[in-house]
């Protein structure tokens, strides 16, 4: 299961995370990024409640990084040591921006 909450402070919008990115949760997310980006010139994907993210979740990261590369900036906060693991060992610590 995985709850999304959406902030938009003018040009920024923030996404907070909770729970699990997978491949049933992905499409979920992948729907609200896209509903959402229009005007957007920052992207923040708060993890801070993220237990896990699978391939399909990254995969939907990607496609986001790539979106804002056109209009902005993202990047991914309070990201946890379970998640950092599985961004280390697919080589997404070097693709991403993580504060």
């Amino acid at each position: 299961m995985l709850n999304i909450k959406k902030e938009q402070d003018n040009d920024k919008l923030t996404f907070a995370l909770e729970g699990r990115l997978d491949t049933v949760t992905s499409p979920e997310l992948e729907g609200a990024i896209k509903d959402s980006l229009d005007g957007v010139k920052e992207l923040v994907m708060d993890f801070e409640n993220l237990e896990y993210i699978s391939s399909a979740g990254l995969r939907v990261l990607l496609s986001a990084q790539k979106t804002m590369m056109q209009q902005g900036s993202m990047k991914v906060i309070n990201v946890n040591d379970i998640v950092m693991e599985i961004f280390d060992v697919t080589g997404f610590g070097d693709i991403l921006t993580i504060e």
